[in-house]
């Protein structure tokens, strides 16, 4: 039987494997997500318009649902503590630059990249399921129970984690740093590269930060981590937290509470997770 026609269920039925041949195998799971998110970037590269009018540069415009939100909710503060705030207090993201474009392929340029994060976006489920996969035909029958709803749930926070950034975190980063300015006889040009570059940095950067629960899971799984690690080293969690958050945000300290306070909510989840799993390995044995 050819390498590349294996299959998990044959997996499961041998006894053995090299080194070489779970490679082999490895390399098809891989073969087939790359295929998916390819895909995707087609879908998304086929539909400019969509993608990037009505996706990318959203944020970036009055309309957004975002400041609609924020403009409802002066409002209605205004009415209750009139004394304190006013109605235009939280309407932001208003008459916001247009974008420049420097470089001679950096809008086809941009398309191609936008279009790749966008096909790893739609495809993210496929590709945690060709993982599943991969790892499932090594773990037992009582393992695999256990892990029911993995794709789900891995699938489930890593949209969460997208649309948190886009919907909360990148238009109030993007409303501070296109209005900011050290001096009125400076203006602000941002260009569409520096655009895309937060853009995707913080909703790919949320989107796997929030796996945090299931990262946790699976190291305290092989024993690596116990709930009672977590919760005495929570301090420097905060601090790693806010290192992560960092990278993935812009210089700003707003949005990095921002995200960081999502991120400390999903490690106390990982703690009882993690006191779940000790649990069950203690009603194993």
């Amino acid at each position: 039987m050819a390498l590349d026609q294996i299959t998990n269920e044959e997996l499961e039925n041998q006894a053995e494997m090299s080194f070489l041949d779970h490679i082999e195998v490895l390399r098809w799971h891989l073969v087939r997500a790359i295929s998916a998110i390819l895909i995707g970037a087609i879908i998304a590269f086929s539909n400019k318009s969509f993608i990037f009018d009505k996706v990318l540069l959203a944020p970036k415009n009055g309309d957004f649902i975002t400041y609609k939100w924020l403009c409802n909710i002066s409002a209605k503060l205004a009415l209750s503590v009139p004394v304190l705030i006013d109605k235009n207090t939280l309407c932001i993201g208003q008459n916001l630059p247009d974008l420049q474009n420097l470089n001679m392929a950096g809008q086809f340029t941009s398309h191609i990249l936008i279009s790749l994060v966008a096909g790893l976006v739609i495809a993210f489920p496929y590709v945690i399921w060709e993982l599943w996969r991969f790892i499932s035909p090594a773990l037992s029958k009582s393992e695999r129970k256990n892990s029911r709803g993995f794709i789900f749930f891995t699938s489930t926070l890593f949209l969460l984690g997208v649309f948190f950034a886009y919907y909360i975190i990148a238009p109030l980063s993007i409303n501070f740093f296109l209005n900011y300015q050290v001096s009125s006889a400076v203006e602000n040009i941002p260009q569409l590269s520096s655009y895309n570059s937060i853009m995707v940095n913080m909703v790919l950067g949320c989107g796997f930060l929030f796996e945090l629960p299931i990262f946790i899971y699976f190291l305290a799984k092989i024993g690596i981590v116990t709930a009672g690690f977590l919760k005495n080293y929570r301090k420097m969690a905060i601090v790693i937290c806010l290192i992560l958050s960092a990278v993935i945000t812009p210089p700003d300290i707003f949005s990095q509470v921002l995200v960081t306070g999502p991120l400390m909510l999903l490690y106390e989840l990982g703690i009882v997770i993690a006191y779940k799993v000790e649990v069950n390995d203690k009603k194993k044995k």
